[in-house]
């Protein structure tokens, strides 16, 4: 016995090693594709300096000899940066007097910051608003990124947005501690990693906790008036965070918003009375945000920043227009650079805002020492500086080009030819300042024209591809895919063996991969790991999709190789085709439904055309060679009818929770989605509030009055016990947590650090709880209930066609379900059974839920903690998802054959019906598959305080949140496989005596009600069991895969699409994170139904040797 349980254990092993290579294929793909579709930009780190001018050529007049000037003098000594977190630009543009006939406009933020429309109006010629127009993607690093070194951080950066890096590239901070001035910082805490140790003092904020409106503000205020006071700076920058973080907790039409920006409009009029002549004030936005007041993407409102300059002399020689002016948000670096007297940094390609060095006084108008008798004197400054501006994006270029070769050639010498024209043009207005009048615009306009093109090329050269890479990587996926397809018809072929499955495929991928580490190695090239593992994976492929081509050669027919139903089939290429259109990926939360509800309708109809509108057919077949009559009907066709019309119900209720696309404007986001304390009504708090820990104590019912259906919430057993107690002490502090979340700002100021203790302790103990249930769910996982008690008189033996203890596994198959129905009619006082040693009884109370029941108790178990990463509202979409669920599996098991002793299948319907229900899950719960939807505040969840220095937990508690549909649905993919047996009803049937058998049984001669052996059956057939899994796998893979797949075909297809950094990129990279949380839910899925076998199997040996004794 010992050896063929050993053999079975193999069996185990081998499927989920097999499934976890087939993963890695996926991966490697993966990481392929990304590395050719999401490459980074060369990051020079070449250094301009005040000794070697961008150029050749004579600098223009008074830039050399005088203090402060390098290659420009300098017009500011000083300068105060004030950055205010998503600063959008409607929050300072002026409110418009209300105009007769028209109903007012009323929004919280609409005129806050009155300082600014005062200044503008008072002191024209000494400030300026403009438009500041932010280059994608709008998070905070990137922002920084460019405000500071001019240039534009690629899309693949966005994902190292809290896990910033110190720049390398030049930039203004290391050309001001060159210079020797001293730069003072108090903020956002970003800024200590991006640039370390260049700030003569700072002081640091942490920057992740955006349900903290106050304390970042509250900390620079205390610091930014006594330092201002103190003169020991020369340049002082102050971040602000409270108004994005209103953003993301209340969104920009909250009166909280109002009074955030009300107390930076305090912050600006303060700085205002304390500046002094030879300081500049910039306030300026670093991005905008969404109407839900997230940020990330390229929306109207994400990249529209304010920008907003002043000082108390003359800064401008004109009066602002009635609209502001657009300007690329990159402008502010040159213009720094220059005003302070700075070189541009080198890889700046920002154009200077020309406008600030033509009037007010300085060295920076005329001939450099403000000579105003030249009557062209603002002008020619203007051409300066665009002069200088464009010497150093040519050097640039031309640096960039000789080492990546990256940039258009025919493009790039267009331009250098324009700038060779007008830099001659300008060195001749040098030498004859009389003859400027009629050239000054003319070299104006082409200047422009050539820092607008070179910007524009390098915004093209810095979206390349790899195109070797992405036809490598969808290569790569496609085969997988076929793989699954292929392997999972194989699986369940008779004579299949599941030793050779890795032994082949592993030999193969270590000698490709040693193939080529040896050529690296050789050629002295460097070794790329994602490289090596495509080669990996590649070369483990290669004996399969050889027998492919041989097989295929041969010229068997095809259709045993698409297995896939055909309308299943279209329905899923249907799905496909939709990621190649941005607006059906724009619209996927509204088109899912649809597909779901097609594909129900589709089952319902299947059902009624085959008859098969009741519980699962039993077909089976005895070992002694007589057929047993299959169970009688015992539902009509309503049954699966209502099945089928409660399911599109809940669907369509699902559906009401949804969050709208930005593309969308005239869509309305549902208001459940957002959490309770936005709510301004104390009255409808508390009835949601109500609500949402009703639906709470609905989901614990639910799940207890299942287990107490199928008997198991009667055993013993820790787990049983953890969900009888745990479970109600999770939705305690679940509810807890909630209560004191929703209303936190109005505890009294006593009461906060209880309140704050109090919401850092309450998640942390309901993860805890939640650990400590699936640790005892792997240590116990068979939840049934044994009885051991005397026997009467009146006996029956078990019929078994061997004597002795079992010798071979059919022995064993044959004996487990004999006694397991033994058992259970022991327990029920039908089986009465003697012994002349002894009389003992053993019985087990439902051993045929003993699998379902541990994946149930193990995804209520993960479904509470992912659910306290939500707002509260969403308790209500997890409600239904496990109502939707429960009905899906079992309108699938009524039109599932269950054939005994095998092979098992899962037909196509039910993995595609799975897939479906996951992504629409993802989009009821508040998601899209776009940066600025991700749920931000999830990573506070138990960290109110935030996570220090560690980037890890933040991380996984935020993908938790997003991916919390993908690893349920996975995790609970067996389902698919153990419900149709589940769903086994009882059924009238009289028991026979066997002939030939070695005993004969005495049972009562009436008719009575006999157990089934539901998820028992399975125990049957080990070997068809293992296959049966490794098939669902292969199967559930592979439609995940094919999703993965279409996304990369695309994304490179339409590579040059409108919207490719928009829907197409974002997509792909959620399909991928997705896929890889999904295929680890899915492995960890099957391990657990394989844990409980084994701990089956050990109770079933264990017994049998006692029966022995």
């Amino acid at each position: 016995m010992s050896i063929l349980l050993f053999s079975t254990r193999m069996q185990k092993i081998s499927v989920l090693l097999f499934l976890a290579w087939v993963c890695f294929l996926f991966y490697a793909g993966i990481a392929l594709f990304t590395s050719g579709f999401l490459l980074t930009r060369l990051e020079l780190t070449n250094q301009s300096s005040c000794q070697e001018p961008p150029g050749p050529g004579s600098l223009p007049w008074g830039s050399q000899g005088k203090p402060g000037a390098c290659w420009m003098p300098s017009r500011f000594s000083r300068v105060v940066l004030v950055l205010i977190d998503a600063l959008r630009f409607d929050f300072a543009q002026p409110q418009r007097s209300h105009v007769p006939g028209e109903p007012p406009v009323s929004v919280p933020f609409l005129g806050k910051l009155g300082s600014l429309k005062r200044i503008l109006e008072v002191q024209p010629h000494h400030a300026r608003l403009y438009r500041s127009q932010v280059d994608p993607p709008t998070t905070t690093m990137q922002r920084l990124k460019a405000l500071t070194t001019g240039s534009l951080p690629t899309f693949i950066d966005a994902g190292s947005n809290f896990a910033s890096h110190a720049i390398v590239e030049d930039n203004l901070i290391k050309q001001l501690t060159s210079a020797g001035r001293r730069v003072v910082f108090m903020g956002d805490d970003t800024w200590k990693d991006l640039f370390p140790g260049a700030f003569s003092q700072a002081f640091f904020f942490s920057s992740f906790n955006v349900r903290d409106l106050h304390t970042v503000d509250n900390g620079i205020l205390e610091h930014l008036y006594p330092t201002m006071d103190s003169g020991a700076w020369d340049v002082l920058i102050a971040h602000f965070l409270g108004v994005d973080h209103c953003g993301h907790k209340h969104g920009p039409h909250h009166p909280e918003m109002a009074k955030k920006l009300s107390q930076m409009d305090q912050v600006i009029q303060g700085l205002i009375e304390r500046l002094e002549n030879d300081t500049l004030l910039v306030v300026a936005g670093d991005h905008g945000m969404t109407m839900n007041g997230d940020h990330g993407g390229d929306s109207e409102l994400e990249v529209s920043a304010a920008l907003f300059l002043y000082s108390p002399t003359v800064l401008f020689p004109s009066v602002p227009p009635e609209e502001p002016e657009v300007i690329p948000q990159i402008s502010l670096v040159p213009t720094l650079a220059l005003l302070l007297g700075l070189p541009i940094p080198f890889g700046n390609i920002g154009e200077v805002m020309a406008e600030l060095f033509s009037g007010g006084s300085g060295g920076g108008s005329g001939r450099g020492d403000g000579d105003a008798s030249h009557p062209d004197s603002p002008a020619l400054a203007q051409v300066s500086a665009l002069y200088i501006n464009a010497q150093q994006v040519s050097r640039f270029l031309h640096t960039y080009s000789a080492a990546t070769q990256d940039l258009h050639v025919k493009e790039l010498r267009r331009l250098q030819e324009l700038f060779s024209k007008a830099s001659a043009r300008y060195q001749h207005l040098l030498q004859h300042p009389r003859e400027a009048e009629a050239a000054l615009s003319s070299l104006t306009a082409d200047f422009q024209q050539f820092l607008r093109g070179a910007r524009a090329v390098c915004i093209e050269s810095w979206a390349r591809f790899s195109l070797v890479r992405m036809a490598g990587g969808a290569a790569l996926l496609a085969a997988a895919c076929l793989l699954c397809l292929l392997a999972s018809q194989l699986a369940v072929a008779p004579g299949f063996l599941f030793r050779p499955l890795l032994l082949i495929p592993v030999a193969w991928g270590l000698t490709w991969t040693l193939l080529y580490t040896g050529v690296s190695v050789t050629t002295g090239s460097k070794l790329d790991p994602v490289v090596l593992g495509a080669v990996a994976a590649a070369g483990s492929l290669l004996p399969f999709l050889w027998k492919a081509w041989l097989s295929w050669g041969s010229k068997r027919p095809l259709a045993p190789l698409l297995p896939v139903p055909r309308p299943v089939l279209a329905l899923l290429l249907i799905r496909l085709a939709t990621f190649f259109s941005d607006s059906f990926v724009v619209a996927e939360a509204r088109a899912t439904p649809f597909l779901l509800g097609s594909l129900i309708l589709f089952l319902v109809a299947q059902l009624h055309w085959e008859g098969q509108l009741l519980p699962p057919k039993l077909l089976t077949t005895s070992r002694l060679g007589s057929s047993a009559p299959t169970a009688p009907p015992r539902h009509s066709g309503t049954h699966a009818l209502l099945l089928g019309i409660g399911l599109l119900l809940f669907t369509r209720l699902a559906g009401l929770f949804h969050r709208c696309p930005e593309e969308t404007p005239a869509c309305c986001s549902s208001p459940w989605l957002s959490p309770l304390a936005s709510m301004v009504g104390g009255r409808a708090k508390n009835l949601w509030y109500g609500a949402c820990v009703g639906a709470l104590v609905a989901l614990l019912a639910a799940v207890r009055l299942w287990l107490r259906r199928y008997g198991n919430l009667k055993s013993p057993e820790p787990p049983v016990l953890f969900v009888r107690w745990g479970l109600p002490l999770m939705v305690l502090g679940t509810a807890a947590y909630w209560a004191l979340a929703s209303g936190a700002e109005e505890v009294p100021p006593r009461l906060r650090a209880l309140v704050a203790g109090a919401s850092a302790v309450l998640p942390r103990a309901v993860m805890g709880l939640a650990a400590s249930g699936l640790m005892l769910l792997l240590w116990r996982p068979v939840t049934v209930l044994v009885k051991a008690g005397a026997a009467t008189s009146r006996t029956r033996t078990i019929l078994t066609p061997f004597s002795g203890p079992p010798t071979s596994q059919a022995d064993l198959d044959y004996v487990v379900p004999q006694i397991y129905r033994h058992m259970q009619e022991e327990f029920q006082g039908r089986l009465e059974r003697t012994r002349a040693q002894g009389p003992i009884t053993v019985a087990a109370y439902q051993l045929g839920s003993v699998y379902s029941a541990a994946m149930v108790t193990a995804l209520i178990l993960l479904a509470f903690p992912l659910l306290l990463l939500h707002v509260e509202r969403v308790s209500l979409v997890f409600l239904l998802l496990f109502l939707q669920s429960f009905l899906l599996l079992h309108l699938l098991a009524a039109g599932t054959p269950v054939a005994t002793p095998g092979p098992f299948t899962v037909m196509w319907q039910a993995v595609s019906a799975w897939v479906l229900l996951a992504t629409q899950t993802f989009y009821s719960t508040g998601h899209q598959p776009v940066f600025s939807a991700i749920h931000w505040h999830a990573a506070f969840v138990g960290f109110p305080d935030g996570h220090g220095s560690s980037t890890w937990l933040p991380a996984l508690l935020v993908g938790a949140n997003t991916f919390a549909s993908h690893l349920l649905f996975a995790v609970g993919c067996p389902l698919l496989l153990l419900w149709p047996f589940l769903c086994e009803r009882q059924g009238p049937k009289k028991r026979q005596s066997l002939p030939g058998s070695e005993s004969e049984a005495r049972v009562r001669p009436e008719e009575e009600q006999e157990e089934p052996l539901m998820e028992m059956r399975l125990r049957d057939a080990p070997h068809h069991f293992n296959a049966a899994l490794l098939q669902l796998g292969l199967k559930y893979l592979f439609v995940l895969g094919a999703q993965i797949l279409a996304c990369a075909l695309a994304a490179s297809i339409l590579r040059r699409h409108l919207m490719v950094w928009k829907v197409f990129a974002p997509k792909f990279i959620f399909e991928a994170i997705g896929f890889i949380v999904s295929s680890v839910g899915l492995l960890l899925g099957i391990a657990l139904v394989m844990r409980v076998d084994g701990a089956v199997s050990s109770w079933f040996k264990k017994l049998v040797l006692a029966q022995q004794r």
